[in-house]
């Protein structure tokens, strides 16, 4: 049976658990039970990731309780756990002392038939969609860019079917992305309306607040994540630490994906570009989304200024180690602000962007105020200026504040005081 095949059936398969979903709304909820997921249940990362770690450390019920203050015991009681489709995850989790439950085992169902909150990145099926009936949804969502999203993304025949067979062939996806009843991450009160519109919520299911996952880039008392890095994580660390102990610096090439990123290894030698950075002494660290086009072949990649990273590490677990930031369109970037380093904007496809992919919401030179390079050379002469001079600063710091209401690093603390104080009392 071909791959397209067996994803119809299973896409199919699914209308059998219609019912199951229905039934879920009859389980009684308990909301000191938040369960956490991320990227469609594949992933330790992102904001889910952080905003666990930080209820999993501060709250009495957890092994790696560390409550240091009265203030912080506002979350005692609250029981997090992580629930994950790759079995991979949760071995890696219990290793280490952290609840968490495969989404097909019967502690998993049991648990998303129970819980009161769910917790996540892209949809309730991050956890466990056709369970969820009745659970506060909580998205913390993946990235605050500056591309149209969901309902306001006119390119997403999910949420705009061009006829009806459309329409029929993707009700059970729209079901399982349903938006009513969550309550939606913005990081800014201009970033407000736009997220409110994106998913069809009403603005006081809005939440206003900084990403837990940007609570890693500030290392400060007060922000005391212990992050949890899983193997791939902790080796490309050890490799980047290696390179700056050697004298080099860190350039982090983060793209977004899109059809058009297949010109990159048209406009890029990689060879030249290799003696580039060994002549200007500096390590190439690419991070491709789990989604390109050209993620195998970068993965091909053997350079010896060059380090591929896996692409399904949580990018913020080596970001402050970076000196540079090389992105395109990706939200990372919005991210990236809060660090107050230099950004070279390759976009050598920018054409074929604006014409293919998703409107903006900002305009896009506002939005990355950054030295822009189209080609090869332009990108090492961009790289060049920005190793002794940031000109584009102060404009960057004019975006930041639009995209950011807060800056300090405390976004899992209020996060979760939120949740307790909106749905707990």
């Amino acid at each position: 049976m071909g791959s397209n095949a067996k994803e119809r059936i299973q896409y199919w398969a699914q209308i059998f658990l219609v019912p199951i979903y229905g039934l879920s709304f009859l389980f009684p909820r308990d909301r000191k039970i938040w369960l956490f997921g991320s990227t469609f249940g594949r992933r330790f990362a992102e904001n889910p990731r952080y905003l666990f770690l930080y209820v999993s450390q501060h709250s009495d019920t957890s092994l790696h309780c560390k409550i240091a203050s009265p203030d912080e015991l506002q979350i005692s009681g609250i029981r997090p756990i992580w629930i994950s489709h790759n079995k991979e995850i949760i071995r890696f989790l219990n290793e280490n002392g952290y609840e968490a439950y495969y989404y097909h085992s019967l502690k998993g169902i049991g648990f998303a038939l129970r819980a009161g909150v769910y917790i996540y990145d892209n949809y309730s099926k991050d956890i466990n969609f056709w369970q969820s009936g009745g659970a506060v949804k909580i998205n913390l969502w993946h990235g605050s860019g500056n591309k149209q999203i969901n309902h306001d993304n006119l390119h997403d025949k999910v949420r705009h079917p061009g006829n009806a067979w459309e329409k029929w062939c993707t009700w059970l996806r729209r079901l399982s992305d349903e938006k009513p009843t969550d309550y939606i991450l913005a990081t800014s009160d201009a970033m407000m309306p736009v997220f409110a519109s994106a998913f069809a919520v009403p603005e006081d299911h809005m939440i206003v607040d900084g990403y837990p996952r940007n609570d890693i880039l500030f290392p400060t008392e007060e922000c005391n994540i212990e992050n949890l890095l899983t193997k791939p994580e902790r080796a490309l660390l050890e490799q980047i630490e290696r390179c700056r102990e050697q004298g080099y610096g860190i350039l982090a090439y983060m793209p977004t994906f899109r059809d058009s990123e297949k010109k990159f290894f048209d406009v890029m030698d990689l060879m030249a570009f290799n003696a580039f950075l060994a002549e200007e002494k500096l390590m190439f660290v690419a991070k491709i989304h789990v989604k390109s086009r050209i993620k195998e072949e970068f993965l091909k990649c053997d350079y010896s200024n060059m380090i591929i990273a896996d692409p399904d590490i949580d990018v913020y677990t080596f970001l402050p180690q970076t000196d540079m930031l090389i992105t395109d369109y990706s939200s990372v970037y919005t991210d990236y602000m809060l660090l107050d380093k230099p950004v070279a904007a390759f976009q050598y496809d920018r054409e074929d962007y604006e014409r293919d992919s998703r409107e903006c919401t900002i305009d896009q030179d506002e939005y990355m105020p950054e030295i822009k390079a189209c080609n090869m050379q332009e990108l090492m002469d961009t790289i060049r200026v920005l190793k002794s001079d940031d000109p584009r600063r102060e404009a960057r710091h004019r975006s930041r504040e639009r995209m950011f209401k807060y800056t300090d690093g405390k976004a899992s603390k209020r996060l979760s005081e939120y949740i307790i104080k909106r749905f707990l009392k």
